[in-house]
């Protein structure tokens, strides 16, 4: 695909970008820190996903009119920005990578492929409630895959579980917006939306304010 710049609103956009083969031109725009991270990455294909998801953050950045800054990841691998201003979310997949950048609040985006194969992990990343109104659906189970792991980036720390800790209300085909929360944890009743995009195969989620 092409590669895709959504701008959400004036504070925040997001951007999906094919993984290929990038000249050392295309990131120039990396900060030294970066440049040595990226240095340190020996496998080929690992090297293209990293650099796919900076360029995806920089279109994102550039669709708002803001500066690159270098991003940096935390202990709990969650990347924030090196002048301390804004928030910013990676995904890749098969093909793919994604970043979504919000100027004031924490953000979560998650990108998957419907696979037939993933109602055999349901159980794994389900509670028993959400299986009850999914409807044995591979699209459904990986929205609600997608959904849960966009609202664990946001979080932005380890030891949250899929299953037990992030609950999803109940949702369909149709519904752009679902709601979920975390419970259970340190971090019970956190409230989040979550917005929905589907396209042919491709699933796209990403939490909303």
């Amino acid at each position: 695909m092409q590669t895709k710049i959504e701008k959400i609103s004036a504070l925040s956009a997001l951007a999906i970008n094919n993984i290929q083969e990038v000249s050392e031109n295309e990131v120039a725009f990396l900060s030294f820190r970066e440049k040595l991270s990226l240095s340190n990455i020996s496998h080929s294909e690992k090297m293209k996903e990293w650099k796919a998801a900076r360029l995806a953050i920089k279109y994102a950045l550039d669709s708002i009119s803001l500066p690159y800054p270098g991003f940096y990841k935390d202990e709990h691998g969650k990347s924030h920005s090196m002048d301390g201003y804004g928030y910013v979310s990676l995904t890749h997949t098969k093909g793919l990578a994604a970043a979504i950048f919000h100027k004031d609040m924490p953000v979560g985006i998650d990108l998957d492929f419907v696979r037939e194969k993933i109602l055999k992990l349901g159980p794994k990343f389900l509670d028993p409630s959400e299986i009850e109104f999914l409807n044995n659906d591979p699209l459904l189970y990986t929205i609600a895959w997608s959904a849960k792991e966009s609202i664990y980036k946001c979080q932005g720390r380890k030891g949250i579980s899929l299953k037990e800790n992030i609950l999803l209300k109940p949702f369909s085909i149709e519904d752009k917006v679902i709601n979920g929360k975390i419970r259970l944890s340190d971090f019970s009743d956190h409230f989040y939306q979550v917005k929905v995009q589907v396209e042919g195969e491709m699933v796209l989620t990403y939490t909303i304010w």
